[in-house]
């Protein structure tokens, strides 16, 4: 039972209590579901705790023990929020030393800065304090390095895929080619699809009622502060490679009728068109709020690949290879390549940007959502990748 109204002491002591062991029991569970440093345990550090505080409370309900409601819900929010910006940045300032086997290409996983690397140049050369091991477990590796594999798994020392490693640490899958898909399958869960869509109706429904008058009162400002229409209207690639009419705050000047379309589509650094009042609605992200329309009709999600302007997803397709691969999922207003990389254009970026897209397609699911939420709002406080 909950904790009437007025009370305290032993119930609250109590729930206070309980509430620290649930976030060390959570913190239990987040460390055996995954192995994996970098991202990999971001996705997964909600369901952890919400497997435990959901455990809490069945036993307080089942054993009829007095608690308190707000002192749970305050602590699951805190141990979330905290659990992110403090104990996931400190790991990523803590570089874990790994060491690498010295077959195949391994220069990927030794750019990233983020981990002290040990190469291992033979099967007798010692790890010299490293905690892990990565090999290509794909390749066809001697079997003098099989039996040391062997040995370093007997001993508790974890043996990483260099592939899954990578991934895990940069929060990208580079997939260039159908056959070098790890996915299982090419089509996301249709079962969460469906969820999130739902959701998705719900929340754009909600949002836009509670906003509608904010919205409106930044549609006059917009048309005060420069001449031109209040929302901007551009026909975007979208979900199964069907085009779709995409709404937005209008941020700049408009583009004269003789400027190359795809100049005009892009974005660049200090792009001189946009407006005085547009860089505060393209830091803070409020630009994008005419979407809920868009997902409203079923042709956006609120999380999800970013679309793109029909003139460039042309153009990326025509020179990146299973570039269409993205449009298997409904694009969104954030995304794992918005808060991971920011805006980009030019066409070598955009392949790093769809690596992101193909590792948020592969992890599809309710807890990479909540991540990409908590990274949004940090992105909206920073205005980190606006232009």
């Amino acid at each position: 039972m909950t904790l009437p109204q007025g009370q305290g002491g032993p119930p609250l002591a109590i729930t206070a209590v309980a509430t620290f062991v649930t976030v060390l029991t959570g913190s239990i569970i987040l460390r055996n579901v995954t192995s994996y440093p970098g991202v990999e345990a971001s996705v997964y550090f909600v369901p952890s705790f919400l497997i435990t505080y959901g455990s809490l409370l069945l036993i307080f309900t089942m054993g009829r023990i007095p608690y308190s409601r707000p002192q749970i819900i305050g602590s699951f929010v805190c141990a979330v929020f905290l659990y992110y910006f403090a104990i996931v940045r400190l790991m990523r300032r803590r570089k874990p030393c790994i060491a690498v086997v010295a077959v195949g290409e391994i220069q990927p996983l030794l750019n990233e800065e983020y981990v002290d690397w040990r190469i291992l140049a033979s099967p007798d050369t010692p790890l010299n304090g490293a905690i892990a091991v990565a090999a290509n477990l794909w390749a066809d590796l001697p079997d003098e390095w099989d039996r040391r594999l062997a040995d370093f798994a007997l001993k508790g020392i974890s043996v990483y895929h260099s592939k899954h490693l990578l991934e895990s640490l940069t929060g990208r899958v580079e997939l260039e080619h159908l056959s070098e898909s790890t996915f299982g399958t090419l089509s996301p869960i249709s079962a969460y699809m469906a969820l999130k869509r739902g959701i998705d109706t719900l929340v754009a429904l909600i949002t836009l009622i509670v906003l509608f008058p904010v919205l409106a009162a930044l549609a006059i400002v917009i048309r005060l502060n420069s001449p031109g229409p209040a929302i901007f209207r551009q026909q975007r690639m979208g979900y199964r490679g069907q085009p779709f009419t995409l709404y937005k705050f209008r941020t700049m000047t408009n583009a004269p009728p003789s400027q190359d379309q795809r100049d005009a589509a892009m974005t660049k650094d200090s792009d001189n068109r946009i407006t005085s009042i547009g860089h505060f609605l393209r830091q803070s992200r409020i630009d994008e709020l005419p979407q809920i329309i868009n997902v409203l009709k079923g042709e956006m999600s609120w999380i999800g690949p970013r679309p793109e302007a029909m003139v460039l997803s042309r153009w990326y397709e025509k020179e990146i290879p299973f570039y269409r691969y993205r449009h298997i999922v409904r694009p969104g207003i954030t995304g794992w390549a918005q808060v991971s990389q920011g805006h980009v254009a030019e066409v070598n970026e955009v392949k790093s940007k769809l690596h992101y897209d193909f590792y948020y397609i592969k992890n599809y699911s309710l807890w990479i959502d909540i991540l990409i939420v908590v990274r949004t709002i940090r992105t909206m406080l920073t205005g980190f990748g606006a232009k």
